[in-house]
């Protein structure tokens, strides 16, 4: 039997009925197994970034605690929509803060962590734009993100019930398919 690998998923959204929150419970539904999924629930507590507090005896607890969590999972799981073409404010603050080690004391929770993204849109486009920024941030941070396949659920009021469950089949084997591949860089960098 394989291990199960502890896996962090942080929605870009705050709203109650967000169709990226709902993506993330669909990841933890369907699963191709030996993943546990732990929806983050913190984002709104993240306070602005400042530098200023950025060292570990300053930070905000929030973002202590978002640190650890991410030093603890074996990878990410982003599902974000897309605001005025890019990273929702929040998800990017919450990035910044996660992604600095002034002390060289600590470690840089992503340096190397494997990550997947995924988002959904109610429009034919939206979160594309968002996910390619979000890919840029990696590039920074030197994190192993998932390049394939992408996840992009347009017009996703089309491809979730009214309890908020994914029923769309295509969708479902789209996100398997991603997270079988966040599984597979996980397996690959435990070696």
């Amino acid at each position: 039997m394989s291990a199960e690998f502890k896996i962090l998923a942080i929605s870009g959204s705050l709203r109650a009925d967000s169709h990226n929150t709902a993506l993330l419970r669909a990841a933890q539904k369907h699963q191709p197994g030996g993943l546990d999924i732990e929806i983050y629930e913190g984002l709104r507590e993240i306070p602005p970034y400042d530098q200023d507090l950025d060292t570990p005896q300053d930070r905000p607890a929030a973002v202590n605690d978002l640190r650890r969590r991410i030093l603890e999972a074996d990878g990410v799981l982003i599902a974000t929509p897309e605001f005025n073409y890019s990273i929702p404010g929040t998800l990017k603050n919450a990035l910044d803060w996660v992604s600095t080690d002034w002390t060289r004391e600590e470690g840089l929770p992503l340096l190397r962590k494997p990550v997947a993204i995924a988002g959904a849109a109610p429009t034919n486009f939206g979160t594309v734009r968002a996910q390619l920024a979000l890919r840029q941030v990696f590039v920074w941070t030197d994190s192993d993100v998932v390049v394939k396949p992408e996840v992009h659920l347009f017009r996703s009021y089309e491809r979730f019930d009214e309890q908020g469950n994914l029923t769309d089949e295509t969708s479902i084997s789209l996100l398997q398919d991603l997270l079988g591949a966040l599984k597979t860089k996980i397996e690959a960098a435990a070696r």
